[in-house]
């Protein structure tokens, strides 16, 4: 295990194991949006950010093409992110309510922010080998983020992904196996997990998910964490 959580963001971002994913970050940091077509793009796998010593830690799907891809931080650049960050930021997770670029000042309080899977795939759907393939990425993470008190899942992949993270962690498969759900907590050790609809615009163009809704949810992680601490 690398011995720091930076000597662990190197390695990510070394990481080449899934071939589909590889070529695609690639072409899309190579061919680029018209609109970014000046700027130069990550196009690498994503490592987390945020707190070390956090309590919630955000579990999110995976990078988008044009927005972490480009970045090279989660949920900067893109949508998604600016509506979790306007959250984070309300919720007093966050020292601003904006994430343009790694270098725009943005720092996480009690909060880390890291991607079942850490490359963008096609089509904003990773298949359940590349989510299996990143999942000793999180169990790594995990080793170095030691105040983590509950895990909030964007989503039903995320969800999943965090009860795979769980299992590697040593703890038994839960039967039945709980179901995600927005505001869903899932009670158990070593962290509970609470459910969250993600923040893609699918969501929150159509109401599913508003910022009333989102900050509810990430004051109730707060809540919770303060209720294991």
């Amino acid at each position: 295990m690398a011995r720091t959580l930076e000597e662990l963001e190197a390695e990510v971002t070394r990481c080449r194991r899934c071939p589909r994913l590889v070529a695609w970050r690639e072409e899309v940091a190579r061919v680029k949006r018209a609109a970014f077509a000046g700027e130069e793009y990550w196009g690498r796998p994503v490592p987390g950010f945020g707190d070390p010593a956090a309590r919630v830690l955000i579990l999110g799907l995976a990078p988008a093409a044009h927005g972490a891809n480009r970045t090279g931080r989660i949920f900067t650049g893109d949508r998604s992110g600016d509506f979790l960050f306007a959250a984070l930021h309300r919720t007093s997770f966050a020292n601003q309510p904006t994430s343009v670029h790694a270098g725009d000042g943005l720092a996480l309080r009690d909060a880390w922010i890291t991607a079942a899977v850490r490359c963008a795939p096609p089509a904003n759907r990773p298949t359940p080998a590349e989510r299996d393939a990143c999942l000793p990425w999180t169990v790594a993470e995990l080793a170095h983020l030691t105040e983590v008190r509950v895990v909030l899942c964007l989503g039903a992949f995320a969800w999943d992904a965090a009860l795979r993270l769980r299992a590697a962690a040593g703890s038994p498969s839960p039967r039945p196996r709980p179901r995600f759900g927005h505001d869903v907590l899932w009670d158990a050790e070593p962290w509970p997990l609470l459910g969250c609809f993600h923040p893609s615009q699918q969501n929150t163009f159509t109401g599913r998910l508003t910022p009333a809704m989102l900050d509810a949810v990430l004051l109730r992680a707060r809540s919770v964490a303060d209720a294991r601490t």
